[in-house]
Parts: C-alpha cells; sequence; structure tokens
C-alpha cells in the first residue's frame, strides 16, 4: 500500500507540474499532457532512485533520453495516428515525424536537474525513504 501511494503522489506531481509549465509556457495545454508529465516525472523518479550516486550529467542525458522517447510515443498516439494536434515540431530542423527534435530534447536535459532535485526531495522529505 505505501508504494501505491508513493507512485500516486509522484504521478499526481508531475501531472500537476508539467500541466503548469505548459500554461505557463504555452498559454494552454492538453489532457494528454498532463497523463504524459505523470508518467514521465515516475519514471525520472525512478531513474533518480536507482542512479542516486551517479554523474548528474549522465544522469540529465538519460533523463532526457526518456523524455523524448515518450513524447515521442505520445506524439505518434495522438498527433499521427488519431490527429489531435496537440503539438507540431515539423517546422524545427532535424524533427522525427515533428513529433521530437534536438532542440527540445536539449530543453528536456536542462528540465531534468530541477526535476532530480524535485524527486529526491519527495523522496527523502515527502515519502521519508
Amino acid at each position: 500500500m505505501k508504494r501505491t501511494s508513493e507512485y500516486f503522489i509522484v504521478f499526481s506531481f508531475g501531472s500537476v507540474m508539467y500541466g503548469l509549465l505548459e500554461v505557463v509556457f504555452r498559454g494552454h495545454t492538453h489532457w494528454t499532457m498532463i497523463l504524459l508529465g505523470g508518467t514521465v516525472f515516475s519514471l525520472l523518479y525512478f531513474l533518480d532512485m536507482v542512479t542516486e550516486k551517479r554523474n548528474y550529467v549522465l544522469k540529465c542525458f538519460a533523463g532526457s533520453a526518456i523524455i523524448s522517447s515518450m513524447e515521442f510515443l505520445c506524439g505518434y498516439i495522438v498527433n499521427v495516428r488519431l490527429n489531435m494536434q496537440v503539438w507540431d515540431y515539423s517546422g524545427i530542423k532535424y524533427n522525427v515525424m515533428g513529433q521530437v527534435c534536438p532542440k527540445y530534447a536539449a530543453v528536456w536535459f536542462m528540465l531534468c536537474v530541477p526535476a532530480f532535485v524535485l524527486s529526491s526531495f519527495i523522496r527523502k522529505k515527502v515519502i521519508c525513504r
């Protein structure tokens, strides 16, 4: 039961935070981004937990790869297959099917820094692990 509560807290935090970031920087969000934000933050939380003592730069590269992979998967389903047009990176150089691009992979790398700090804080102060 404790693990279920932990995962619920982490998923909820990621959902809310990513939704807020999108509203602040894009002016709007989409319900699929709330789910993606929760999923991604949960994966980053797990990555941070299993690599706690590892090199921070490598963790951020791994985090960026996780975020970009999830963004591609979600984008392929939501934008390509379901044609919901939530985002489109086709105008950005070196994009892959308009769903991911190096520019945003670099943004995700930088976003991993506060994400891992928050992950550690949640684990140590909120979850007490």
